[in-house]
Order: C-alpha cells, then sequence, then structure tokens
C-alpha cells in the first residue's frame, strides 16, 4: 500500500499504560503505606514520578497525544465510583475523614467494614471493585483527581487526553447495594448521572482538556434495545452539552454489532474502535453504516492483550481501507495496554530466536508509531521496518519451537472414552465417602498458604547461587512441615501442602513443561497491588517429568489426613498465560490438558487420593457474545476432562474457581464432572450457591466463607451465618467449608486467626444439624 504524505496526517495514541512502574514501585509504596511505613505524601510523589515516566516514555516513543486519567493506586472503576461519588453508605465516613485511607477501604475493607465485591474486567485477567447502586444512590461529582493529573500533563508541555469509565458500562458493571432488590437495575440511574459526567467533562474543559475519552467496552457485550437506547440517549444528552471537550468514544475487546450504529449516530467528535482479529467484522460494519464522515476514527490495529509482535503490512492494509470512512483516522492499540508487561528488551534471558517474536507495552508504541508514519508519508518511509517485521514474522512460523509432531498426534488421537470418567458421580461418591470417611461438612482450604519473606528470599537466594538446591530443599521441607502441623492442630479436614515451592500457580508449571516462556520483568496487574508475571505459550505444550508428586508426597507422609494433590487446570493455564496465536486455542488446551492428565495419573499411583486441578479462569474466558459461547465451553469442559478422567473412582477430583460471574456456567461447571468444586462466595453473599441449586447441580460444592483479598478476620459468628445461608441452598452432605481462595497474598496471623473461624463455624453449625 502506498499513501500520498500530502493526503493523510495519521498520529498514534494509547488508551492507557502500564502503571505498576519498572520495578513495581507503585505497589511497594501501596504497601509500604498500608503498613505505615510510607507517608501519603511520600506515596503520592511515587505516582506523580510514574506518571511523568510514563507519558515522558510515550512522547520518546512518538506518541502524539497521552493518556491521563488511566493511572490509579487500585482500580480505575473504584476511581470512577469516587469521581460520581457512588460511595457505600458504610464507606462515607472514613472516605470523608481521609478520602485516601477511605479509597482503600473500599478496595479491601477493614477489619470492621466490608469492601466492595470484586470480579473480573470483562474477558482479562484484570479485576476491578464493583459499584454498588440503588434507588436511593445520590450521585455528586468530584472530578479532582482527573483534572489534576490533566494539569500534571499540561505543565509538562504534553498534549493530554483524559480517560473515563462511560457512564453505560459504569452503570452496566455495577450491582445492587446490600439491601437493595436484586432486581434492581442499575441503568436506571441514568439520567441522575449523565449531570455529574456533564460536570466532570465541563471541569476537564475548563481545565484545558481538548478531547475526552469515554470508553463503553460493555456495548461489545449482547446488549437489549433498551440498553442500546439508554446509549443513544447519554450521547445524544452529553454531545449536546456546549461546556464540554470533544468526546472520544472507544469501545474494545470484541465486535460492537448492535451498538456500533448507535455510537456511529452520536452526536460526538469520534470513535475508537478495536480492529483485531477479536472484534473481527468491526470493519465491515463500519463500511455498512456509512463510515464516519467528518469524525475522527482512533483504529486500535494492534493487539493490546497479547505480546506477539504486529504483522505490519496486515494493520496497514485494514488501516488503508479505514482512510475512506473517517474525516481523520489514528492509530492505536486495541485496547488499554495495563493488560501487557512494560518493556520486552528487559527480559535479557530469553532465547534470541523467540525474543524477536515479542512486543510489550513500549514495543507496541514503536509500533503504532511506525504504522502512524507509514500511514502519513508513505510505506516508503518504513521499508526497513517492513522488512525487519516480515524476516521475524517468518522466523516464527517456521520455527520448530512451535511444532512438535509427536505433541500433536497424541492430542489428535484422544478418544470419547479418555473424556469420561469410568463411573457416573452417584457410584463415585460412595466409594469416595468410604475411602476417605471424612465427616459431615469436610473441611479444607484451596491450595496455598502465606508466601513469607523468608520464602521469598530463599528462593531468591537458589537463583543468585546464595544457596544449592539441597539447602533450598530443607527449606521447602520445614515450611511444609510447619503448615501441615498447623491444619492438623487447627482441625482441617483435608489437608494442603501450602505450595511454599511454587512461585505462581501457572508460571510454577509454565516453567517445567515445554513449549512455555517465563520471563523475569514481565509483570502485569491483576488486581490492586497484585502483580503477576502471565508465562508465554510459545510452542507445542509437552510434560517431560513429574512437576508436583514430589512434595505431595512429603507432606501426605506428615499426616494421617488425606493432603490434596494441587494443579491448575487448562484453561487457567492458558487464560492467565500470553496464548499463542496462530493455532485455534481449543487444540492449545488440549495440549495442555494430556501433560496434566499424566500428572494427575502419576499423584494417584503415589497414593493420593485427592486431587484439585483448578480453573477460576473458566468464566473469565467466556467470549463476550453469546454466539460464541458454545463452542468455547465445548472444547474447554472437554480439557478439563482429558485432565482428569483417567483416575480410579475413589480418587476425589476437586476444582476451584474465584471472582467471575458463575451464573452464566453453571452448566459448564456441571459438564467438568468434577466431585467437589470450591468457589468465591463471600462478597456476594453466597449468591453461586443459589444459582447452583436453581440449577440443581448434583454434586459436591464449597462456597467460600472466609474473604482471602481482604485483611479482616472473620469471626466464627460470621462464618457460621454464611454457611447457614450455604445451606438454604446446598444439603449438608453435599456441602463443604473453605476460604474463598487460596491465602498466599496473607499474613500468618490473619491465616491463623481465619481459619480457626472457619473451623469453630463449621463445628457450630454440624453440630447443629
Amino acid at each position: 500500500m502506498t499513501v500520498k504524505p500530502e493526503t493523510v496526517t495519521a498520529r498514534a495514541t494509547v488508551y492507557g499504560y502500564p502503571r505498576q512502574g519498572q520495578r513495581r514501585e507503585l505497589k511497594q509504596a501501596v504497601e509500604g503505606y498500608w503498613k505505615g511505613r510510607v507517608t501519603a505524601d511520600a506515596l503520592r510523589a511515587t505516582a506523580a514520578e510514574l506518571r511523568r515516566g510514563n507519558w515522558q516514555d510515550l512522547v520518546d516513543a512518538g506518541i502524539h497525544e497521552v493518556p491521563t486519567g488511566d493511572f490509579s493506586y487500585y482500580d480505575h472503576v473504584l476511581d470512577t465510583s469516587v469521581m460520581v461519588g457512588a460511595v457505600p453508605e458504610r464507606h462515607r465516613a472514613a472516605i470523608e475523614a481521609d478520602p485516601l485511607d477511605g479509597y482503600f477501604a473500599m478496595a479491601r475493607g477493614t477489619q470492621d467494614v466490608a469492601p466492595l465485591e470484586m470480579t473480573k474486567w470483562f474477558d482479562t485477567n484484570y479485576h476491578y471493585l464493583v459499584p454498588e447502586l440503588g434507588p436511593d444512590t445520590a450521585f455528586v461529582a468530584d472530578s479532582g483527581k482527573q483534572v489534576a493529573e490533566l494539569k500534571e500533563a499540561l505543565a509538562l508541555g504534553l498534549t493530554p487526553r483524559p480517560v473515563l469509565v462511560g457512564p453505560i458500562t459504569y452503570l452496566l458493571l455495577s450491582k445492587p447495594a446490600p439491601g437493595v432488590a436484586a432486581d434492581f437495575e442499575p441503568l436506571t440511574l441514568l439520567d441522575r448521572l449523565l449531570p455529574v459526567y456533564a460536570e466532570v467533562l465541563a471541569d476537564l474543559r475548563a481545565a484545558g482538556a481538548q478531547w475526552v475519552q469515554l470508553d463503553e467496552p460493555a456495548l461489545v457485550q449482547d446488549r437489549t434495545p433498551a440498553e442500546l437506547n439508554a446509549a443513544a440517549r447519554a450521547y445524544r444528552d452529553l454531545g449536546a452539552r456546549t461546556d464540554r471537550p470533544q468526546l472520544l468514544l472507544a469501545s474494545y475487546f470484541d465486535r460492537l454489532g448492535d451498538a456500533l450504529p448507535v455510537l456511529a449516530k452520536a452526536p460526538v467528535e469520534g470513535l475508537a474502535l478495536d480492529f483485531t482479529e477479536a472484534a473481527a467484522g468491526n470493519l465491515d460494519a463500519l463500511a455498512a453504516v456509512g463510515g464516519l464522515p467528518g469524525k475522527r476514527l482512533v483504529a486500535g490495529v494492534v493487539n493490546g492483550r497479547n505480546i506477539w509482535i504486529n504483522d505490519l503490512e496486515k494493520s496497514l492494509a485494514t488501516l488503508g481501507t479505514l482512510l475512506g470512512l473517517a474525516d481523520r483516522v489514528d492509530v492505536a492499540a486495541s485496547c488499554s495496554l495495563l493488560h501487557v508487561p512494560l518493556d520486552a528488551t528487559l527480559e535479557r534471558d530469553v532465547d534470541p530466536q523467540i525474543a524477536r517474536w515479542l512486543a510489550f507495552a513500549k514495543q507496541k508504541t514503536t509500533e503504532l508509531v511506525t504504522l502512524a508514519r507509514g500511514l502519513s508519508q508513505g510505506t516508503g518511509t518504513i521499508t526497513a521496518e517492513l522488512a525487519a517485521n516480515r524476516a521475524d514474522l517468518a522466523s516464527r512460523a517456521g520455527s520448530p519451537i512451535t511444532h512438535d509432531p509427536a505433541v500433536r498426534a497424541r492430542a489428535a488421537a484422544v478418544t470419547e472414552a479418555e473424556t469420561r470418567r469410568s463411573q457416573p458421580y452417584p457410584e463415585r461418591t460412595l466409594a469416595q465417602r468410604a475411602h476417605l470417611k471424612l465427616p459431615l461438612l469436610p473441611t479444607t482450604t484451596i491450595g496455598s498458604f502465606p508466601q513469607t519473606g523468608e520464602l521469598r528470599a530463599a528462593r531468591a537466594d537458589l537463583r543468585a547461587g546464595r544457596i544449592d538446591t539441597a539447602g533450598y530443599d530443607e527449606r521447602i521441607k520445614t515450611e511444609i512441615q510447619e503448615v501441615i502441623s498447623f491444619q492438623e492442630k487447627t482441625g482441617i479436614d483435608v489437608l494442603v501442602h501450602g505450595e511454599p515451592e511454587r512461585n505462581d500457580m501457572v508460571q510454577y508449571f509454565a516453567e517445567q513443561l515445554t513449549g512455555y516462556l517465563a520471563t523475569r520483568h514481565g509483570w502485569v496487574q491483576s488486581y490492586g497491588t497484585r502483580h503477576v508475571r502471565p508465562p508465554i505459550l510459545a510452542g507445542d505444550i509437552s510434560r517431560p517429568e513429574p512437576m508436583t508428586v514430589r512434595w505431595t508426597t512429603y507432606a501426605q507422609s506428615l499426616t494421617e489426613r488425606p493432603v490434596k494433590g494441587m494443579l491448575t487446570g487448562p484453561v487457567t493455564m492458558l487464560a492467565w498465560s500470553f496464548v499463542r496465536d496462530d493455532q485455534p486455542l481449543g487444540d492449545t488446551a488440549r495440549q495442555v490438558a494430556l501433560a496434566l492428565r499424566d500428572e494427575v495419573d502419576d499423584l494417584e499411583a503415589a497414593g493420593t487420593s485427592v486431587i484439585q486441578v483448578d480453573e477460576p479462569a473458566l468464566r473469565e474466558t467466556l467470549p463476550l457474545r453469546a454466539a460464541d459461547h458454545a463452542a468455547y465451553l465445548a472444547w474447554a469442559t472437554e480439557a478439563f476432562r482429558v485432565s482428569t478422567a483417567g483416575v480410579r473412582p475413589d480418587t476425589q477430583i476437586h476444582t476451584h474457581m474465584c471472582y467471575a460471574e458463575f451464573g452464566d456456567v453453571v452448566q459448564a461447571i456441571d459438564d467438568l464432572d468434577a466431585d467437589v468444586i470450591s468457589l468465591e462466595a463471600t462478597r456476594s453473599h453466597m449468591q453461586v450457591a443459589r444459582e447452583l441449586a436453581a440449577h440443581g447441580y448434583p454434586r459436591e460444592a464449597g462456597p467460600g466463607v472466609y474473604d482471602i483479598h481482604s485483611p479482616r478476620v472473620p469471626s466464627a459468628q460470621e462464618a457460621a451465618d454464611l454457611l447457614r445461608t450455604g445451606l438454604e441452598a446446598i444439603p449438608a452432605e453435599r456441602l463443604w467449608v473453605n476460604p474463598d481462595c487460596g491465602l498466599k497474598t496473607r499474613d500468618w496471623p490473619e491465616v491463623q486467626a481465619s481459619l480457626a473461624s472457619l473451623v469453630t463455624a463449621a463445628r457450630t453449625v454440624r453440630a447443629e444439624l
């Protein structure tokens, strides 16, 4: 494609950028503030320095317009709740007394006040704090954060574009507040919310904003006519205001469908749309509505959620088509770069061949600038970049790393019998009860125990050569002994070894499987100050040797009680990795499932009677459009069964899910055919138990009674009350008692007190029965 330079002026921009800093400085500052080691002023100074650094990196790369307002101490949806004054009554006094402490109380709770519910941001592994609204909610504008960050950027001589969560998405992501009728629709508050948004927009204009971006990713989901009409009304209202900046409506993660004509007709100055393969159909749909004459189009042609290099020529072809559909076309990633690590050049241990294929946030900004230059000045100005890009793409396509014939042959040969247990659940459960001899309302935990500073130091010492493998193993053995001893003394019925040897529930396995690549600095925010390093799924997957048998068997040797084998399921191994984009996800999932099947079989052969295969990402990875659900759930549930179906009837298979909306996947949970499932339920007040009951779920379940993402310690009475609520939906003979999730991120004193409350609650309710 050749473009005449005088006909096009395209610029590069991004919707958002990683917040944590190259060395996770924000995490350290926030957690230091929580512990009283960092003052509020020092925290604010660190945040301001990180913002300046991010903006400077973008400008240095050639990005013309930088985002502001996307930076957050904890979560951008929580920031929006503060911006519109949607503070729950239980947090109001705290936020009025100290806005920063009140903000963190909404995110994490206190010993006396529960936090907001947390769940996944669409189909990503980022978690947001769910707004709580009701018919009495009174919105009040507070644009302080947004205006302050805009002024910071202006003072540096930059061209900023504030980014806000749009009013439709904000309301559609909200839930009825505690005590409000479950059928309350937050969208009914739209007319009350729009004047607040109008006031914020006016404040931003007065502060110097030329453009403001309003993110509406909820519109890529299936929406009713009433919801689409609400979107049209919202932007007619905001667009008609005269005291506002120019508005850029952004939507991403999937195709817009029926919402695209609504946004195209809205009286705003621009649209930002996803044109990657994830949103296939947006280009044709935009052409079908006549494009955006007289408007700005920001084209998301670089994948903002994965780490593979862009096909520059393919993106240029898309951009060339889009030139005829809008007055001005700018170039962007498909969504905020929040979802990828910061800089691939920091990964100096990566095979140089693979390093050629990687693009983290900094590399993606370079791609955007290259595409904008090629679009504006003609492809002749980027000849060298195009040639290098073609060579890198060819290197990946032809590499033996990506193709193992033996793995592919095994995956192709899987039979239907290999996806089914040898006996149905009613028969298996009798064998398991006779074998395990557990009490009514058995207690267990999800798997991990606190990762102490000593453990992290031991891993660092091993990597640095300060201790040898034997010394490290002794440290792990000591930790396992302490975890087993604590659980026995506390009265837990089914134990875990605590996972002291594991750095992460996905990375640990990725480092032992062929086809995976682990990073050292590839941190991505999951929630708050919790960051993960998603491994990179670069090639075909196999398991060279057992991964967990040694430590599980050692733990079992220390106790007469059953110790669970702990594995991460195939869907979660994909969802929490950067997956390959050169073959269907279902094919990759089956390869991972077969590797896990070998591990499950070895655990059972070593005497493990209870094996948990965690799938917290099953709901998270559900496609955003209902039309795509069936195909995904078919391969996802099959992959789980391939992992677990080879065990004996008396071996009990557990799974675990957390922090997602489970109602959409109850049938899929059933289709997994696990014997026991544990689920997050505390913040949602046992909603999932009711959903399982409504479905007629026939197996055992443990809806959580201890919220592990809050520092507060539940009382035994509180846990018992939740347990009694669970019993209203699930019969006692099928109900387990457990926390919401793993305990890795908590401190030992919290865990000891909380698990004591959990066991006391189980015994109390057991006695009542």
